[in-house]
């Protein structure tokens, strides 16, 4: 079995960036640029007041000195003249600052009458000024390539001119389920069968990830119809399927695909849940096969899916974050498999994040996994710890999971 990181680092090994798109400005958000931004401006593009008062000549603005308002320099406004000894003129945030003025008077520290104004408050040189270019210059370089997009990036984007940007295209994942027993939910369910879930659960995953998901038909317990609908995965960056992954007579992901080319990259993760992970490609196109059992497909998703969709999306591609919390109860020593016990997070009176395990972790209980706020990580042979152990946990919410 293969320990977990080295699984991800070979699943991450096998995938590419999707390719550029051109998308506009408000569809960037969430998206990985295929190519830095370029400033096509300079910010501000002149000398601009930060403050409402007066432009003046500093040697001018001494403590009792009266000036002469001899205009006024709104934001949009700027004034056409220049100002000499003994003058200033109104300005307001964001205005230019005229020739000849190289300060900013307060207007909390003046008193204005008619076109005059007192200096209550001597002033310096360059104060309240904010320089050309003082945010950014044009031709620079405002965002790199491979910086997922935030608001503020887009706001940045759109400070530096730039209506459009060249991102890498949504991943787009096939997710594949299959089993005699499963239905989708609202159909009828068979004799001895269960309601679908993973699919959808998956697919949340995906589009929470960044991912473009598809959602195929159900494939039945037959190799057959694996391979059939496997047909389709040229059409995929990635394909998921879920079930079918083990060693039991209805397992049959390994030999469906089989006859279709697919290739073995490797399978089984020392972990729980989450033992049966199938890697390999088909063709092109790369496949990750998850468990059956509903919270495994999902903690797999989370310790595998999520990164695979991050490299496909032109980020590196790494493990989630992780944060070290304190658990409230004791754990007990863990064996070969790393485990991913689900948990509920608390916070005590002093600000402490405290981590509780649920009592039953049996990998059939997606209700559990619902409740839980995060995943306790365990490495292999990890010792015996006391209840008040600082531990490693995967926050779910932080990852809209």
């Amino acid at each position: 079995m293969l320990p977990v990181d080295e699984a991800r680092a070979r699943i991450l090994a096998g995938l590419t960036p999707t390719a550029p798109e051109t998308v506009a400005l408000a569809e960037g958000a969430g998206r990985v640029l295929a190519r830095g931004v370029t400033a096509r401006l300079t910010q501000p593009p002149a000398d601009v007041s930060a403050m409402d008062g007066y432009a003046v000549r500093a040697a001018d603005a001494t403590e009792g000195a009266g000036l002469a308002v001899i205009g006024s320099a709104p934001a949009g406004r700027p004034f056409g003249g220049t100002v000499g000894p003994g003058q200033a003129v109104r300005i307001f945030t964001g205005g230019f600052v005229p020739a000849g003025a190289d300060a900013i008077l307060l207007q909390e520290d003046a008193t204005a009458s008619g076109d005059a104004v007192r200096v209550n408050e001597t002033v310096t040189a360059g104060r309240h000024i904010r320089r050309r270019g003082l945010d950014f210059s044009e031709g620079t370089e405002v965002l790199p390539a491979g910086r997922r997009l935030t608001a503020r990036d887009i706001g940045l984007a759109a400070a530096s001119n730039n209506p459009w940007l060249a991102v890498h295209r949504k991943p787009r994942i096939g997710i594949l389920a299959t089993g005699d027993e499963i239905a989708l939910p609202g159909d009828p369910i068979p004799p001895g069968g269960i309601v679908s879930s993973n699919a959808h659960a998956l697919a949340a995953l995906v589009r929470a990830s960044g991912g473009d998901p598809v959602v195929l038909p159900i494939a039945p317990d037959d190799t057959r119809a694996i391979a059939e609908v496997a047909a389709t995965a040229q059409a995929f960056d990635l394909l998921v399927t879920t079930g079918g992954a083990s060693v039991g007579d209805h397992d049959l992901i390994q030999e469906a695909l089989g006859g279709e080319g697919f290739a073995l990259g490797f399978w089984k993760i020392a972990m729980r849940p989450g033992k049966p992970l199938i890697w390999g490609r088909l063709g092109r196109t790369p496949v990750m096969g998850l468990p059956g059992n509903p919270v495994s497909a999902l903690v797999c998703g989370v310790v595998f899916l999520i990164p695979a969709i991050a490299r496909l999306s032109g980020l590196p591609g790494a493990a989630v974050p992780t944060r070290r919390v304190v658990t409230q109860v004791a754990l007990a020593q863990n064996d070969r498999r790393a485990d991913h016990l689900r948990a509920t997070l608390s916070v005590d009176r002093d600000g402490r994040m405290l981590v509780t395990p649920a009592a039953a972790q049996d990998s059939s209980m997606l209700a559990t996994l619902a409740r839980a706020d995060a995943l306790v990580l365990r490495p292999p042979f990890a010792p015996a710890v006391p209840a008040g152990t600082e531990v490693e946990v995967i926050v779910l919410a932080e990852l809209s999971v």
